[in-house]
This record gives C-alpha cells, structure tokens and sequence, in this order.
C-alpha cells in the first residue's frame, strides 16, 4: 500500500513537471507574436498613436518578453519551486507508520518486519533462586544444555522438543521456573501472555504470533515463553472466536514452521491443560510437559529458607512449614513479606512468630484469601489420599488430584474397574478409617461414574452401573480393613512429608 502511495506521488510529479515547461513555452511563443505584431503595426501604420498608453504598452510587451526569458532560463529552480511537495513531511510520517509486509525473505524485508514492540530481556534469575522443584530441575536440564552447547546433540542428529509444557495449579512457579531456565542458558527471553495475542481485529493476534518467531530466531539461541496459554490455545469449536482461531493457526503454522535445532526453545504455562488443542500437545508441538504440584513439607521448608536468606527471625521454619499445608510458593512468599511489613511496623529488628501469625490471619481472611487447612481438615485429606496411594502403589502428594490413567487401547473388563477403583480409593479409606463419608475430589468421584456409564452405555459389559460402583466399593473395603495398619502408615508418612512414593 506504502508502495503504491509513493509511485502514485511521483507519477504527480512528472505530470506537474511537463505541464510546467509546457506553460513556459506558451508565454515564450505568446510574447514573441505579440512583439512582431506591434513592430508590424508601427511599420505599416500610418496613424501612429503617440501618448502615454502608447509607451505603456511597449514597455509592458517588453517585461513580458524579459521575464519569459528569465523564466526559460531558470526554468529549472522555477520548476522545483512550483513543484514542491506539499505533503512530503506527510509522506515521511506514513513511511515510518505503515509496515511493509511482504513474503520475500531478503535482508531489509526482515529488518522492516523485526522493527516491533516485542523485545528480549536477559534473566538473572537462575535454578538457586527458585526452592523446592528438583524434580523440575532435572527435566529441564538437558533444555539448559541444549541451549549452552547445541553442537554436542547436533552432533548426533539429537532433536530436542520444540516445545515445552509447564502444567501447575497457579502460583506455583512457572513463570519464574521459565526465567530461571533462560537465566541458566544466558540466552533472551521473551515473555508474552496470552491474552496479549487475542484481539478485537481479525489477524493482529496472528500478526503478533509472527513477529514474535521472527524476532526470537533473529537473536537465537532464545527462549519464547508463552504465558497462559489456555488463552489463546482453547480447542477450535469451544466458544468459536474466528480471531482466537486465526492467532491459534498461526501459533501451529510457526512451531511447525522453524528448525528444530534453530536454536529457538518454547515454554509455555497453563493450569488448564484440558482446553487445550490436541494439535498443540501433539508430537513435534508441545510434546513435552512438565508438571508441578503445590509444594510438599519439604520444599517449603527450602522456600522459605530461600526467602528469609539474609534478613532476621526468631522462629521455627519446620513448624511455619507443617502449619502452611497448601501453600503455595507465590503464597509464602506473600505471606513472608506481610510478616516484614508488621515487623517494620512495630518497628522491629527481626521477624517474630507474632508477625507471622498475624500475616497467616490477613491471608486467610483479607484480600489475599488462601485456604489455610485446620487440623481436622488436614487429617481428611491424609486419609484420602493415603487409601489412595494403597490402592494405586503410585507417587502420591498431598494436596495433588487425579490419577495416573493408562492409555488403554483395547480396554478389558477387568482394567477399567481398576481404574474405578484408584478414583474411589481415597473415599473408600475415609469411610472405613473415619467411619463417614467424605467428599474430597469431586472430580475423581465423576470420573469414576463416568467410566462405569461407559461400561454400560458403550461398551455393554454390564447392566447398571449402579451395580458396578457398588461391586467395587465392596472390594475396596475389604482390602482395605484387612491392610489398615498399611494405610495407616502410608498416612504418617504423608503427615510428615506430604508426599508418598
């Protein structure tokens, strides 16, 4: 458009210029007739009229015939004076404000297509300022690596994932686990959220998507983090939103688009896994994922340390970790800055359990609401989660839902009420211990009904699925009673560490 704009301005030109020299040529020739027509009249005429409108009108025909000269001969400075551009200052402010989009790959196209508003940080954060995530660590390890020394896995034809996956309830970390992994590589990162691809106008999500890529392979190696992806990465056909849509092919189209050892690394951040599109999570995309959990004893002892490294405190981290079951680590770093400001406020020299207390009281029940379990609470989900372990013999945490389900292509009978039975385990174990029903996982209870309903309605292999979820709760209370002592044990240990392995 800026293209033509211009080539529109210099055809306007060239008219302006040929009408001009034509104009002169006109008062030349004119000038001239006008003179030879008066020298003819004096000399023929015999009634010469002499006055003062007589010598008027032959100095006038003399200027006339002096200034086409002077004009003929400084045609072209007159030329460029009337042909001045008027809106050449206009032309520069429109050459600076359109973009020039076009498909060829040449050097100043890419120059003109990077001059955005996206633009790198380099992270000083790195794995010793994040507690509590060795587990992390070593998944995103060999993504460091590849960073630092790409020619060690080049070497053997060795190709890393695109793109990775953090999956993690909010506040657990994954932003800063993203920057501590540029950090670790020393390489620019780019941040983006989201929303900011999502749009009123069809195709400046999609727009943004490009410039990014763009930017990010001009100064690789990089990392491009993609905050919230859920926002922009929804399965197509949930709540159809064609500019959503649009930004959401362009993000597929670029993933599958670059190198995989260009030197470009994605991460990405959700906590709502299942919206996303499955061409997202396929292999070759966001094939890898990484997920975390609210952290267990252990970790917030190591968060909280991490926090009160280098200021003063007079009280017991063990406890202040026990006593903050579900915290996350967003959360206790909430929680150790409120306890400062009290500190500061009383005018203070070092944290005292006072402040603690009174930060834990401002959390629960101010502005930062979190759920802070009691003790009774806590014994619930422990039992829980302590018939769940016994029955499934899997990694458990505390305050972790779900369970590991098998990709089960030809699904038998007996397999899939096993998988009913890991979802009811932890209720199960709550009536037999507790002698009551509780409801703890809604989720895992709906899942439980949900495969039961298929085995009826789908699969045929039963009549009700009343009789099945029966049938079951059945055996998981005999097994149950007759390994109590186990699950009890399985529920100390869970009690002190808030994991179980």
């Amino acid at each position: 458009m800026f293209q033509n704009f211009k080539k529109d301005k210099k055809n306007d030109s060239n008219k302006n210029i040929l009408n001009t020299d034509k104009n002169l040529k006109m008062m030349s020739i004119s000038a001239i007739v006008l003179i030879v027509l008066f020298l003819y009249t004096v000399t023929k005429s015999d009634n010469i009229i002499h006055g003062s409108s007589y010598y008027i009108g032959v100095g006038f025909l003399f200027v006339l015939l002096l200034l086409t000269l002077a004009l003929q001969r400084y045609k072209d400075k007159f030329r460029n004076l009337i042909n001045k551009d008027a809106f050449s200052s206009e032309l520069e402010k429109a050459q600076d404000n359109f973009e020039v989009n076009e498909s060829k790959t040449d050097t100043n196209s890419i120059k003109l297509e990077t001059q955005s508003s996206i633009t790198a940080i380099s992270s000083k954060i790195t794995f010793r300022d994040v507690a509590g995530i060795k587990d992390i660590k070593a998944e995103l390890e060999e993504v460091v690596d590849f960073l630092n020394h790409p020619k060690k896995y080049q070497k053997y034809n060795v190709q890393l994932p695109k793109g990775v996956l953090l999956v993690g309830p909010p506040g657990v970390g994954k932003t800063l686990i993203a920057k501590a992994v540029a950090g670790e590589a020393d390489v620019p990162f780019f941040y983006q959220s989201g929303a900011s691809f999502v749009h009123i106008y069809v195709g400046m999500g999609a727009k943004r998507v490009r410039e990014l890529f763009t930017v990010a392979k001009s100064q690789a190696p990089s990392i491009i983090f993609i905050d919230e992806i859920d926002a922009v990465g929804k399965s197509r056909g949930i709540g159809a939103n064609e500019e959503r849509e649009s930004t959401l092919n362009e993000l597929l189209t670029q993933m599958d688009g670059f190198e995989t050892n260009n030197g470009v690394m994605v991460i990405a951040a959700t906590n709502k896994i299942e919206v996303l599109d499955e061409a997202l999570l396929r292999a070759g995309r966001f094939d890898r994922r990484v997920f975390l959990t609210l952290p267990s004893k252990e970790d917030r002892v190591e968060i909280l340390s991490l926090y009160l490294k280098n200021k003063a405190y007079n009280f017991d981290i063990e406890k202040l970790a026990s006593d903050t079951s579900g915290f996350s680590s967003a959360a206790l770093s909430t929680l150790v800055n409120e306890a400062l400001l009290y500190m500061i406020k009383r005018e203070g020299t070092s944290v005292l359990e006072d402040d603690i207390e009174e930060a834990k009281q401002k959390i629960q029940y101010g502005k930062k609401q979190i759920n802070i379990l009691s003790s009774e609470q806590k014994d619930i989900l422990v039992t829980y989660q302590a018939g769940k372990a016994f029955v499934t013999k899997e990694k458990v945490h505390l305050f972790e839902s779900g369970v590991f389900e098998e990709n089960l292509l030809y699904p038998s009978k007996t397999q899939l009420e096993n998988q009913i039975k890991k979802y009811l385990a932890g209720s199960i174990a709550l009536e037999v211990i507790k002698n009551e029903s509780f409801v703890v996982f809604k989720d895992e209870l709906s899942q439980a009904y949900n495969i039961a309903q298929d085995m009826v309605e789908v699969y045929k292999m039963e009549q009700s699925k009343e009789i099945i979820i029966q049938k079951i709760k059945d055996e998981l209370k005999t097994m149950i009673i007759h390994n109590i002592d186990e699950v009890k044990k399985i529920k100390e240990i869970l009690l002190k560490d808030e994991v179980v392995f």
